[in-house]
């Protein structure tokens, strides 16, 4: 049994990480700003990760054997985390994203040497405190945050498990399956770049499984997570329109905002050193139907219970 903090995980798949790490036998502590809650039997540490006063008061005395950081998403926490945690934590994984990549435009799926951390330069003195800025540079302060933690003299075994596009679950919060099913319903335009690209994807329970299998390995440095397989734009709405009856369209776009899912550029991830080191992934195919179902099926209920049609 190892003890384990988690750093945010109140939602989505570090909901389901939580209950796996809890079923194997781990000793759980979350650790949030107590905005939301955590599931019974499982402590609670309520600091703001930005505030490092704060974490050295509600860490002390306290070290862990894993932590798991869901919500680290710039260099300056990067920082911060690496000095809080340097003494109290053995192993560290970092919750990354395929959006290192966004500079890549590869006709084949991209390996984690790709992108050298070493020459990223990292920039804590811009606007990072700074929601909105956040958001739009989200790619780029992830890339950043890992460069911090792959810096010489790291303080602890280090890991970033880069996430590919996530799917499925009732709980899916982003929107993005939400935003194809109303305008398949809806016979509307779904704007797709000239050229669209195919994507790497990962089953929301498939991630939730592998940041889970990632505490307990002993392997350092970036991996790559997704389910075997591209999806296309079309391949999701096929799914879609199974469920809604309606018809999907395309408008082809040469500039301009274009649907979720949809990719002018090609960065699709390649998972061979994950595979290597021991873990499966299932096919996209195998889950697909599923995963659509679920968030599709999730919209439904809610339209049906606030008495409305979606």
């Amino acid at each position: 049994m190892s003890d384990i903090l988690v750093i945010g995980g109140n939602r989505y798949f570090g909901k389901r990480l939580i209950a796996l790490l809890r079923e194997s036998g781990h000793r759980v502590t979350v650790l949030n700003r107590g905005s939301s809650g955590t599931p019974e039997g499982i402590e609670r540490l309520v600091a703001d990760r930005d505030d490092e006063a704060a974490l050295e008061s509600v860490l002390a005395g306290r070290s862990f054997d894993v932590v798991v950081d869901q919500v680290c998403y710039t260099p300056r926490q990067a920082e911060i985390a690496r000095r809080v945690f340097g003494t109290r934590a053995a192993r560290y994984v970092m919750t990354s994203t395929v959006e290192v990549y966004a500079y890549e435009d590869s006709a084949t799926p991209v390996a984690e040497d790709v992108l050298d951390l070493a020459s990223v330069t990292v920039d804590t003195g811009l606007a990072w405190e700074d929601p909105e800025f956040r958001e739009e540079h989200y790619g780029e302060g992830k890339r950043q945050a890992e460069a911090v933690f792959a810096a010489a003299g790291s303080p602890f075994a280090w890991t970033s498990v880069r996430v590919a596009h996530v799917l499925g679950g009732e709980d899916d919060f982003t929107g993005r399956i939400d935003h194809y099913a109303r305008r398949i319903r809806a016979g509307e335009p779904i704007a797709v770049p000239v050229v669209n690209r195919p994507a790497t994807y990962v089953y929301v329970e498939e991630i939730a499984a592998f940041l889970a299998w990632a505490v307990e390995a002993e392997f350092t440095g970036p991996v790559n997570a997704h389910s075997h397989g591209l999806l296309s734009t079309a391949d999701i709405c096929a799914e879609i329109e199974k469920l809604t009856g309606g018809r999907t369209v395309f408008r082809e776009v040469e500039v301009g905002q274009v649907s979720p899912f949809s990719f002018a550029r090609s960065y699709g991830m390649d998972n061979s050193r994950a595979t290597a080191l021991g873990y499966s992934f299932r096919q996209c195919a195998e889950w697909l139907p599923r995963a659509v179902s679920e968030t599709v099926g999730a919209m439904r209920f809610e339209a049906t219970d606030l008495g409305v049609e979606r």
